[in-house]
């Protein structure tokens, strides 16, 4: 990790823009450097830290790509053509030996064309009868057979090094016969959740206490990013329970990720302890959710300190914690795609602080792409993140907006394949 910038306002009371919050962030960073090696159903999600080459061609023999006849030579026939009908070729049973002029072969999709054939029937189009079969109609110029190489060829690059894997490259890796892949290894990340009011969902509540949920919401967000949490702890706001759980984190993990503690309350000890055991370099967002937001490291380990209201602390882990973790797995950042939308009513709010509202995109009867924001957009209201397909950026000197107003969002929805 590279030497923070010294702590300081940088933007007045006001705290730090989210732009340039994010670049301190990843300049501050190094990729982690560590390989490890998976199985290939292991591997969606991760990124190739080598080139994977094919090892052969593939299919690696001439295939039929329709239910068929084989027939001999090249030449496209006329309707009243015949041919002698001597086997049948079929998936992982090949037929055996050469075709000579005038003779087929019952052919099935997927199965090896026999030598001396270089065209393919449609079943449809061919009459067989009496060991023989008689093409009825004209026939295209296609000649309905895929290429030994059209998959690969040997040696071609399959996976560049530095390539994310989705759903469609492990395919084709399977379909060369890839078994294992080496990948970059992805951080170890400890999450530290604070709070006297805290309780375990299940148990019956006390007096003021409350259900805590940011460990469940941010372990399945992270999960949902590729990142799993490696440990979790629950503490109480006491000083020195808090001090003994930070270093443990640190000690085990490559980040360590807190939710509250971290504004001005005389609870809140985490911005203390953390500049105690190691630095505080900046703290405070210029946005909406997501004000008491602290950024440092603990025993030189990178360190969050996210809100301790639960969508504060889901969209700034989103918006910063999610490209440090790219960044310490060694990838290319990948962030939210964006879009322009129209707000499909009023949406009432104070201009102040840029705000990244949470809405449900729906496409009207014209096509075009509008947002609705129904109830309340607290920071603590965990239902306001349920059916968000977008995060909408109102700049800070908006105010109320009337419907039809066009912004940009962020998508909050990641790709198939």
């Amino acid at each position: 990790m590279a030497e923070p910038a010294a702590a300081a306002e940088p933007y007045g009371r006001e705290g730090l823009p989210l732009d340039q919050a994010r670049a301190r962030i990843l300049a501050a960073l190094e990729p982690l450097g560590r390989q490890e090696e998976l199985l290939l159903q292991a591997c969606l999600g991760r990124t190739a830290a080598t080139p994977v080459l094919a090892a052969a061609a593939v299919p690696g023999f001439r295939a039929s790509i329709m239910d068929g006849y084989a027939i001999a030579g090249e030449a496209l026939p006329e309707p009243g053509a015949r041919w002698q009908l001597v086997g049948v070729s079929a998936a992982g049973a090949p037929h055996a030996g050469a075709l000579a002029a005038g003779e087929a072969v019952r052919i099935l999709t997927g199965a090896e064309v026999p030598q001396g054939s270089g065209r393919v029937l449609p079943q449809e189009l061919v009459r067989a009868q009496a060991g023989a079969i008689e093409l009825t109609g004209a026939c295209g110029a296609n000649p309905w057979i895929r290429g030994p190489q059209e998959e690969a060829a040997p040696g071609q690059e399959l996976v560049a090094a530095g390539q994310r894997l989705g759903v469609a490259e492990l395919g084709r890796l399977a379909s060369c016969g890839v078994e294992r892949l080496a990948v970059w290894a992805r951080p170890r990340l400890g999450l530290l959740i604070s709070g006297d009011e805290l309780l375990p969902p299940g148990q019956p509540r006390g007096p003021g206490q409350i259900w805590e949920s940011n460990s469940v919401l941010l372990a399945a967000l992270l999960e949902r990013l590729g990142y799993a949490v490696a440990e979790r702890r629950v503490v109480a706001d006491q000083p020195e329970a808090l001090r003994k759980a930070l270093l443990e984190l640190a000690g085990c993990c490559d980040v360590v990720v807190s939710t509250g503690g971290v504004s001005a309350g005389d609870s809140d000890w985490i911005r203390q302890l953390v500049a105690e055991l190691g630095e505080v370099a900046f703290w405070k967002l210029f946005l909406k959710p997501g004000r008491p937001f602290a950024w440092g490291q603990v025993a030189g380990v990178p360190f969050f300190g996210l809100p301790g209201n639960p969508v504060a602390a889901a969209i700034t882990a989103l918006q910063l914690l999610w490209p440090a973790l790219q960044r310490l797995e060694g990838v290319e950042i990948r962030q939210l795609p964006r879009l322009k939308v129209r707000l499909e009513r009023e949406l009432r709010r104070g201009a102040g602080r840029p705000e990244l509202a949470r809405a449900q995109l729906v496409v009207a009867s014209d096509g075009a792409l509008l947002a609705r924001v129904e109830g309340s957009q607290a920071s603590s209201r965990i239902g306001s993140l349920q059916g968000a397909d977008l995060l909408l950026e109102i700049p800070a000197e908006l105010g109320s907006l009337a419907a039809g107003t066009e912004l940009w969002a962020q998508l909050l929805r990641l790709p198939i394949f």
